[in-house]
């Protein structure tokens, strides 16, 4: 059984979040609507060593431990539906990342409808090869939630192609694997979700595609070769959308003798471990110690 704190976030979402995109009238509103700050917090600044930087005009933040060379690298990719900036929990989740030891890329993706996905691979490309130039791929981790996990998967799978190698691991919580959300599953689970919208999810998505097949693998990433990719650790709750397409990656993935470990943790919510209930906070402490290669925080 979910805990308490899980159940109340997910009445607060219920009945702050799910509204905003029930229809796609109110999702192409938000669509639209300006963009906030990406500017990482003050207290991220304070804590660490933190840096802004353009990449083929677009800002990449680095995030570094104050205390000694980091061990481990890793580049995070923030969710949003591919039209929402960076969050206080993804900055958290970064932070954290950070007092363990580990460096942290942070490319800030152009947003739709001004930008594309188009954009955003040549982007994440670079960031990546430039963060190769200091540290062996060996000792990378590529993560990524809800859209920043499909991002980070479709990115991946475009690594042979760029004369690119593996990370050591790829992370994704509660990724966007489908822009289409064609599943048949998925009418059942958006009355469970208590944030995401079929409909209004799918408007950000062909926003993001902007008139390319939704398809594709760097749209949807569901669909791209397994084969040969770092090994994933993907986390899903049981009240989403993407448990679904989790699961159907999962079937694909053994089919191509791709390493994957799924963690489903029941009752929970989208990218739970980014949200502030138990299990949102032992997921939290498995991906930092998995990422930096500790043990798991008590």
């Amino acid at each position: 059984m979910a805990s308490l704190q899980m159940r109340a976030i997910s009445v607060v979402l219920r009945l702050t979040r799910k509204p905003r995109t029930a229809t796609v009238e109110r999702a192409r509103t938000r669509i639209a609507a300006p963009k906030g700050s990406a500017e990482p917090p003050a207290a991220l600044r304070a804590r660490h060593h933190v840096r802004t930087r353009l990449v083929q005009g677009f800002p990449c933040t680095t995030v570094a431990p104050r205390n000694g060379a980091p061990g481990r690298a890793a580049v995070y990719l923030h969710g949003g539906s591919y039209t929402g900036e960076i969050a206080k929990q993804h900055w958290a989740l970064i932070s954290q990342l950070a007092d363990a030891g580990v460096r942290v890329e942070v490319p800030l993706y152009g947003l739709a409808p001004q930008h594309t996905y188009r954009e955003a691979y040549p982007f994440v490309t670079e960031v990546y090869r430039e963060l190769l130039a200091e540290v062996d791929a060996a000792a990378v981790t590529v993560a990524g939630d809800s859209a920043g996990g499909g991002l980070a998967l479709g990115f991946a799978q475009t690594l042979a192609a760029a004369s690119l190698p593996q990370p050591r691991k790829l992370v994704l919580l509660s990724p966007w694997l489908d822009l289409t959300l064609s599943h048949p599953d998925l009418p059942a689970l958006e009355r469970r979700d208590p944030w995401l919208n079929i409909d209004g999810t799918v408007e950000a998505g062909k926003a993001w595609a902007d008139g390319d097949d939704p398809t594709q693998p760097r749209l949807s990433p569901i669909n791209g070769e397994l084969a040969g990719l770092a090994p994933m650790d993907v986390y899903v709750g049981t009240h989403e959308l993407c448990l679904a397409d989790v699961l159907l990656l999962q079937e694909r993935a053994a089919a191509a003798g791709a390493a994957l470990r799924v963690t489903v943790c029941p009752g929970a919510v989208h990218v739970y471990p980014l949200v502030p209930a138990p299990e949102g906070r032992a997921a939290a402490r498995e991906i930092v110690a998995e990422i930096s290669g500790g043990a798991p925080a008590r």
